[in-house]
């Protein structure tokens, strides 16, 4: 039995059309996520043009380095996740297992230094509530988008660390094939959690620095 056809899963009757399934079905998924984090972007867009002075100092607070940090490490994971899915794409499987372990180490030294960066805004008492150091009170809103969208942000990139570890796993025993389509699925969503961190950047980091 060929790897092509043990790859081939039902109802699909050919491995193209599989795979065009599987792109298809993500895209939709991916589109239902567009809409959650556009609808925590439109809010923080409209809270930031009503408190521009109040956002503009709370930012002052957030920890640039982390950010830069975390930026670096999860756009060097996207390169890393392009090479496996390329990798899977020309059948070469060693080196789809190699890139896809490093993404995962990747996205949990992103976890990391966010784990700092909470700690470090913790330990300053930027969490919104009772005995908030900021002087000005839309100061706290500011800090609400910050934990609510880099929180939720971590969620899915954990679920995404759990997906590859699953898939790497199962590449590695054979229970699902290079040619089956997964990776590219895999692939688009871990891009998709990287775009959202792209964005958060000037959002939380960026506001009006000098």
């Amino acid at each position: 039995m060929s790897e092509a056809s043990t790859a081939l899963r039902e109802p699909w009757p050919d491995l193209a059309r599989q795979r065009e399934g599987v792109t298809f079905g993500i895209w939709i998924f991916l589109a239902t996520e567009v809409l959650f984090f556009g609808g925590l972007f439109l809010g923080y867009s409209v809270y930031r043009t009503l408190y521009t002075e109040a956002f503009r100092e709370a930012a002052k607070e957030t920890e640039i380095f982390f950010g830069s940090i975390n930026t670096v490490v999860l756009l060097t994971s996207s390169m890393t996740m392009t090479v496996a899915v390329r990798a899977a794409d020309h059948g070469y499987r060693r080196l789809t297992l190699i890139c896809l372990w490093v993404t995962l180490l990747l996205g949990l030294g992103f976890l990391t230094g966010k784990g700092f960066e909470y700690n470090d805004d913790l330990t300053k008492g930027l969490f919104p509530g009772p005995g908030f150091p900021l002087p000005q009170p839309q100061e706290q809103i500011f800090w609400a988008f910050y934990w609510v969208m880099t929180g939720v942000h971590a969620i899915h990139l954990s679920v995404g660390i759990g997906v590859v570890a699953v898939v790497a796993v199962q590449l590695q025993r054979t229970v699902i094939k290079l040619e089956s389509g997964t990776l590219t699925a895999v692939g688009l969503y871990w891009h998709f959690v990287d775009l959202i961190w792209i964005t958060l950047v000037p959002l939380i980091y960026l506001v009006d620095r000098p």
